[in-house]
């Protein structure tokens, strides 16, 4: 089922529910959901050894968990945890090679949230915040190793910006539903480290983070 089918059942669940107060300053939030990330990603040569070629990385989806603590009752700051694998694949003059890396990321990402009806059944709210990204357990494909040898890969760590734009709506009195999307500013440096050749190539990520899942209210 699409993110709008389940979206519009749950608002009409919300509806029948009789009015009371929802969130209010103190209150903690903590939401369960399913993610995907898809990158933007655009990336210079690998260079000096590999002209004309470019890296792409690959969609994933996964598991994610975030708090949200609310400073008023339309003021709330929100921080999101989760870790995703993603392949990087070759492009250009390397793109016989498939996939030529794979590695972990772990994005941690504090928002600043504005919650536009806090009293309601159907919380939209707008994000902004920072994001530090860690690439971790990077790996060389065996099709990179059979082409170039036995190869170090390392991705530096990002630091940018993220927005984010979401809604909740209830279910019962303290459980409610989410829909949420990001756009997370995410870039990296590859390097492939092949005995003594180092190449090198400059991704920009900037994923879409799309989720759906579910919450409480404390």
């Amino acid at each position: 089922m699409q993110f709008t089918s389940l979206l519009a059942v749950a608002i009409a669940i919300g509806i029948a529910i009789p009015a009371q107060a929802q969130i209010s300053k103190g209150d903690v939030l903590i939401r369960a959901r399913a993610i995907v990330v898809a990158p933007n990603e655009r990336s210079g040569a690998v260079t000096p050894g590999f002209p004309g070629s470019r890296l792409g990385v690959d969609t994933s989806v996964a598991p994610e968990v975030d708090f949200t603590y609310m400073l008023s009752d339309h003021i709330g700051t929100e921080l999101i945890l989760a870790t995703t694998k993603h392949s990087v694949s070759g492009r250009g003059t390397i793109a016989a090679l498939d996939k030529v890396a794979s590695t972990w990321v772990l994005p941690p990402t504090l928002t600043l949230q504005y919650h536009f009806a806090p009293k309601s059944h159907v919380r939209p709210y707008l994000g902004a915040g920072v994001n530090y990204t860690i690439f971790y357990h990077a790996r060389a494909s065996d099709s990179l190793v059979g082409a170039i040898g036995a190869t170090d890969v390392h991705l530096t760590d990002s630091f940018g910006y993220a927005l984010q734009t979401g809604i909740d709506v209830d279910i019962s009195r303290r459980m409610f539903v989410n829909l949420d999307v990001k756009y997370i500013d995410m870039n990296t440096t590859a390097r492939l480290d092949t005995g003594a050749a180092v190449n090198r190539a400059r991704v920009h990520v900037d994923p879409i983070v799309a989720g759906i899942g579910v919450g409480i209210r404390l």
